[in-house]
């Protein structure tokens, strides 16, 4: 039995009259009639009675009728929803990130994407570069906001902001009303850099921006992520030098100082695999792209 003889069969059976079906299917009646006989003796049952004035379904008739709506319903079903995930209106999003995205525009990108594609599920992952390259390329995640870029022959890099670095430190400290902060002052502070592994990492890009500053770090404090660094900052472990972005959510016990002279720019990226052709990730980058753009 194909899909054309079920939908023969389910016309007929609903019309309970030959002509009537073959003029709703288009078709001359002989050739559904033949049709609807060669469809009994594949299945080795009657499915119609046939009398001289009307038809009848017989009980293999009924049930067949109940089935084939109900498989015409599903593959209907499944026909719009491969069309929805091919249109990406539907289906899953793994994104990772560093967690210094939080503080700048990726609560926006999120954001827009929900608002256009609110039936596709998201799963957000904090990682460090070493992580997100890892899941990239064994295809766990399918985007990645990487901070510096993530370097690989099979990514497409997308830079979406630059900002400046800055330093926070605990508000005990007495800055005198500075604004601003330079490097040869922290000497006697602890420099809190993460992560301390895997290596190389943004700790590396922070040290490599000091001494390319003719600062060479004395004191330093490893931990793992933004978050935990912070949290030292704000008992007075030490200093941070941060993101600009990373300023803009207020934390007790912390303040943020410019760095005078700039020493670098810091910026966050978006990645994704050369041969990811999936319309989801498309349709994510172009709206963080966009999102990007308002913020430049």
């Amino acid at each position: 039995m194909n899909l054309k003889q079920l939908t023969y069969f389910i016309a007929v059976a609903e019309e309970l009259h030959f002509g009537r079906a073959a003029e709703r299917l288009d078709m001359a009646q002989p050739p559904l009639s033949r049709a609807i006989k060669q469809l009994e003796e594949e299945l080795g049952a009657i499915l119609f009675n046939r009398g001289r004035s009307a038809i009848t379904m017989t009980q293999a008739g009924e049930r067949l009728l109940e089935r084939g709506r109900s498989i015409l319903t599903q593959l209907e079903d499944t026909r719009l929803e491969i069309r929805r995930l091919g249109q990406g209106s539907e289906g899953r999003l793994r994104i990772g990130f560093v967690g210094s995205a939080t503080f700048g525009i990726l609560p926006n990108i999120i954001k827009s994407y929900r608002r256009g594609y609110p039936e596709v599920n998201l799963s957000l992952i904090p990682m460090n570069n070493a992580q997100l390259h890892r899941a990239l390329v064994s295809r766990e995640l399918d985007v990645a906001f990487g901070r510096p870029a993530l370097k690989d022959p099979e990514f497409v890099t997308r830079e979406l902001l630059e900002e400046k670095l800055i330093l926070a430190l605990p508000d005990a400290v007495d800055t005198g009303g500075r604004t601003v902060a330079r490097l040869e002052r922290l000497a006697t502070h602890n420099l809190i850099l993460y992560p301390e592994y895997p290596r190389p990492s943004y700790a590396d890009f922070v040290l490599n921006a000091c001494e390319e500053a003719g600062f060479e770090v004395p004191l330093r404090v490893w931990c793992m992520d933004l978050q935990t660094a912070l949290s030292l900052v704000s008992v007075g472990e030490g200093v941070c030098i941060v993101p600009e972005s990373v300023s803009s959510a207020p934390r007790k016990g912390m303040k943020f100082l410019k760095i005078e002279p700039e020493i670098a720019r810091t910026a966050l990226s978006l990645n994704y695999r050369y041969d990811e052709q999936g319309v989801h990730v498309q349709n994510f980058v172009r709206i963080a792209q966009k999102v990007a753009r308002k913020v430049l």
